[in-house]
């Protein structure tokens, strides 16, 4: 008769949605590491990734699948936290896209680099998202979760 196969429980949830990701279909996403990674300016921050949706939750379980097989492989990573930032809503003005856009450019304007998941954002420039946003509320946002 052939040996039995071992069962193993994981201790840790795989994926936890909080009620904020449902809130608002569009949203900013922070991924935040178990760890702390090194940039090139300030010391280190656990933000690796910022990322918009207008699909709302959908995309953040679809982009936590993506990154974390990107991110999760590199030394020391053993998990990635998705928290949303939202904001208030404007007529005519895609808000959350302009919030990611401030943050990602604050981000690294104070860490000399964008994100370690994130493409875009190398060369982008403030353009109106000073008028919508205080730097100083950007900046509790980034250490909040970093």
């Amino acid at each position: 008769m052939p040996r039995r196969l071992k069962i193993k429980l994981s201790k840790q949830p795989c994926v936890i949605i909080h009620r904020a990701a449902f809130r608002n279909d569009k949203l900013v996403y922070v991924a935040c590491a178990n760890r702390k990674i090194r940039y090139p300016v300030r010391d280190r921050s656990r933000i690796v990734y910022i990322g918009t949706t207008k699909k709302g939750a959908r995309r953040i379980a679809s982009s936590a699948a993506a990154k974390g097989e990107e991110l999760l492989y590199e030394h020391g990573m053993k998990e990635l936290q998705f928290n949303v930032v939202t904001c208030t809503r404007r007529p005519g003005v895609e808000s959350w896209r302009k919030l990611e856009r401030a943050l990602i450019i604050r981000f690294r304007e104070l860490y000399g680099a964008i994100p370690e998941g994130n493409k875009a954002g190398r060369f982008w420039r403030w353009r109106d998202e000073r008028l919508y946003f205080s730097q100083d509320k950007l900046d509790q946002v980034i250490h909040a979760l970093g």
